[in-house]
């Protein structure tokens, strides 16, 4: 039985079960009940079944499940990810692109009767919190139990996104099979002017969790731009001061950058003992909307966290490791099989003796034989609740969402960089976080140090062509006027001569934020340089690792050698030309005119 009488929904899910033939509809409504009958079933298949999920310890992890994808199907496919719009101009450079109807024939065939003897579950999702004028919903069909546990986690699944939507066209049509998890077959595509998102041949969660980075950045991102918002691969945090004003801010960051950690962050002690709080406002995704007041205003289009499991822990972040403590889904991570609990690389340095791998061979104390001696895979992950966090925020299910003061971006660089600077103004910030990018640090991921373009972090994620999704942020400027956050970035990675990080990072980065809040209500100068408004020394509180960062260090972190610079300007001048207009991305011209600016600061 249906849970709407929304006339597009009933006519869309009536052609998806037409085309798919699955032996039976299920609507999923969001009740204990239905869940609890879902994981029954789920955690009563045969071992070796691909789709069973295993019951944990429940006194020491109450609630918590277990699975393990197909070792073809272990992260999201980026070469097999599309967006699909009517010309290749409008996905321009960043994106593979195929025309809509070309895909949709080729992928027709291979939905066709693809649900034979299965059910198809239908999930109605509200993105953001339910009664937020910023949220959006949506509708995933999914032949997987694994997808329903894992959305009732991450978004607010069930009833109350139909009684939302109302008898309205605005929601995402999701579709995904798992099918054979064939990866030659594999396609995770987004239709942008369609409002839809097909997924087949894939279990895993990046790939089939389709309210995540296909709708809240691929489609939310073309959304936004036709709709006057934005959505943006950014955590959302809140520092309340000791006179309890709290100051909002949204980050983004590369893979390997700390975001998590920034997202959860524990200040240090003198700052705890002053009375500052952290709040985590999201770990990943923001969508960020004028108010009435003409202020930004973000949510988190999520409800929980689908997290990296390896390095995780009590010292790294002890917040997100307490919120997997409870109803939270482990994806292939190692099994401690003396108690049925998990663990990865990094959880601690006592690897248990009788584990069963991530591919499901117990090692039994002998060698173990994943790939790269791994217990867990490197990608393994957990979705938990948001609300397990300990740090979760007040505003967290605000339906106005929060005000944003500043907006920060970061990158992993060994040396230009220094470790905070502001822009100039939105225009400058808009081109700053066109120029992110990272070093790479692994061996493995081809030459160390080489420099990744990732623009606003967000390169594998915008929907649209790159130079558009510019363009539309030079926009938003303009319409919040004075009234727009202040833009800031950071490189918490800057080292010596010898090698070594010359900042202490983790909890330490609050010192960092607390010049940007200070920044932002005006209550600190700081010096004008080529590049942007760079902190005095004196401005960064470094009490409590005064033998650490010295005054010496400190002129290093917030160096800015001109050289250096230099290079960077003309490899930005490179990126833009050769990687992006060449390509056919439409480069704003005032991007171009910011770098103008820069170099003629430098050259002075």
């Amino acid at each position: 039985m249906s849970l709407t009488t929304n006339a597009n929904v009933l006519k869309w899910v009536d052609e998806m079960v037409a085309l798919c033939k699955p032996d039976k509809v299920v609507w999923i409504d969001g009740s204990q009940e239905q869940l609890d009958e879902l994981t029954k079933e789920v955690t009563s298949l045969p071992d070796g079944d691909p789709n069973k999920m295993y019951w944990l310890n429940q006194e020491k992890l109450p609630g918590c499940l277990y699975h393990r994808t197909a070792e073809n199907d272990v992260a999201r496919v980026e070469d097999r990810t599309f967006i699909c719009t009517k010309t290749k101009e409008g996905a321009g450079p960043t994106n593979n692109w195929m025309d809509p109807q070309e895909m949709y024939a080729k992928l027709t065939p291979m939905y066709d009767g693809v649900m034979k003897g299965q059910t198809m579950y239908v999930i109605p999702y509200s993105m953001g919190p339910v009664a937020s004028s910023i949220s959006k919903v949506g509708v995933e069909l999914t032949d997987s139990i694994y997808v329903v546990l894992n959305m009732n986690i991450m978004t607010r699944m069930g009833k109350a996104a139909f009684d939302k939507l109302g008898d309205s066209n605005d929601f995402v049509r999701c579709l995904h099979s798992k099918a054979d998890v064939d990866p030659e077959k594999r396609y995770i595509v987004q239709f942008p002017e369609d409002n839809t998102i097909w997924s087949i041949n894939s279990a895993y969660g990046g790939n089939v969790i389709l309210s995540k980075k296909c709708f809240a950045l691929r489609i939310a991102s073309f959304q936004g731009k036709n709709e006057g918002w934005m959505a943006e691969h950014m955590l959302i945090l809140g520092v309340q001061k000791p006179d309890g004003d709290t100051k909002y801010v949204c980050a983004a960051f590369p893979s390997a950058c700390g975001k998590t950690n920034l997202a959860m962050l524990i200040p240090p002690e003198g700052y705890l003992k002053d009375g500052y709080k952290v709040f985590t406002v999201g770990d990943d995704i923001a969508w960020l909307k004028p108010g009435e007041d003409g202020r930004l205003y973000a949510i988190n289009p999520e409800n929980g966290f689908f997290g990296v499991a390896p390095g995780t822990n009590a010292k790294s972040n002890y917040n997100a490791l307490a919120s997997t403590m409870k109803n939270a889904i482990f994806t292939n991570v190692a099994l401690n099989n003396a108690d049925n609990t998990v663990w990865w690389e990094g959880l601690d340095k006592n690897p248990p003796e009788d584990a069963t791998e991530w591919t499901g061979i117990k090692t039994n104390g002998k060698e173990w034989t994943a790939e790269g001696k791994k217990l867990a895979h490197p990608n393994s992950r957990f979705t938990a609740p948001a609300a397990n966090c300990p740090c979760i925020s007040p505003e967290f299910d605000s339906a106005a969402g929060v005000p944003i003061s500043a907006i920060v971006f970061g990158g992993r660089r060994a040396s230009t960089t220094p470790l905070v600077y502001q822009s100039f103004d939105w225009t400058h910030g808009t081109y700053v976080g066109s120029a992110v990018s990272s070093e790479t640090t692994a061996a493995a991921a081809g030459a160390v140090g080489v420099l990744r373009h990732d623009p606003m972090a967000m390169k594998p994620f915008i929907g649209y062509n790159v130079g558009d999704y510019w363009a539309h942020w030079l926009e938003m400027g303009e319409k919040l006027g004075d009234k727009a956050p202040k833009i800031f970035n950071v490189n918490w990675f800057k080292k010596d001569e010898d090698g070594n990080f010359l900042w202490p990072g983790f909890g330490d980065n609050m010192r960092v934020l607390d010049w940007i809040i200070k920044r932002c209500d005006g209550t600190v100068d700081a010096d004008e340089t080529a590049i942007g408004f760079l902190p005095k020394k004196c401005d960064i509180n470094v009490a409590g690792i005064e033998d650490e960062v010295t005054p010496e260090v400190m002129d290093k972190l917030l160096a800015v050698d001109s050289d250096l610079w230099k290079a960077e300007i003309a490899e930005m001048r490179r990126y833009y030309n050769d990687d992006i207009a060449a390509k056919g991305g439409n480069i704003p011209a005032e991007l171009y005119a910011v770098l103008d600016k820069i170099e003629a600061n430098l050259n002075k």
